[in-house]
């Protein structure tokens, strides 16, 4: 059986596995800024938040991006990303353009392989659906919340008091 979401209620298929507390998380290459090859081991060995977007430049994406943007700038010892499929450039100017720095932008779009990986990808319309993943120090996925609807919000509340608990 075939994984979905919904966007306003119409479902859509999702790529790639589901993923569930105590999953190793996958590798993945993706590009930053600079158009910098990044996979899993570049972001580093501590906790770190993967919060999954369709694209910044809609409502629910921006609240969600600066939303952890805030979080992070309250916890530097947690490493907070942003995966979407929106080139790197609009993801720069986005956050350039709303003072967003405390959270690394990671874009999906020229492999797809985060999505892929995470069981992420929207592949009819090549975009992210709506997730967020916890991973700790050894690369253990310790929260995933694949959001059912893609114009709702994620839990945050719980992200962040998850991302805190095992940062100690």
């Amino acid at each position: 059986m075939s994984r979905q979401t919904t966007f306003k209620g119409g479902p859509l298929e999702l790529a790639g596995p589901e993923l569930k507390v105590g999953d190793k998380a996958p590798d993945f290459s993706v590009v930053d800024k600079t158009l910098g090859k990044v996979d899993l081991a570049a972001t580093g060995s501590g906790v770190r938040v993967f919060s999954v977007v369709p694209s910044l430049d809609t409502p629910v994406c921006d609240m969600q991006t600066k939303r952890f943007n805030d979080a992070a700038a309250k916890l530097p010892n947690i490493g907070f990303y942003t995966v979407s499929m929106d080139l790197p450039f609009a993801q720069n100017r986005w956050c350039s353009n709303f003072g967003v720095d405390n959270i690394k932008m990671l874009s999906d779009h020229k492999f797809a392989s985060f999505g892929e990986q995470y069981g992420t990808l929207i592949k009819d319309w090549r975009i992210e659906s709506r997730a967020i993943f916890v991973v700790d120090g050894r690369n253990t996925i310790q929260y995933v919340e694949y959001v059912p609807e893609v114009a709702e919000h994620p839990h945050y509340d719980a992200v962040i008091a998850k991302a805190k608990e095992l940062a100690g």
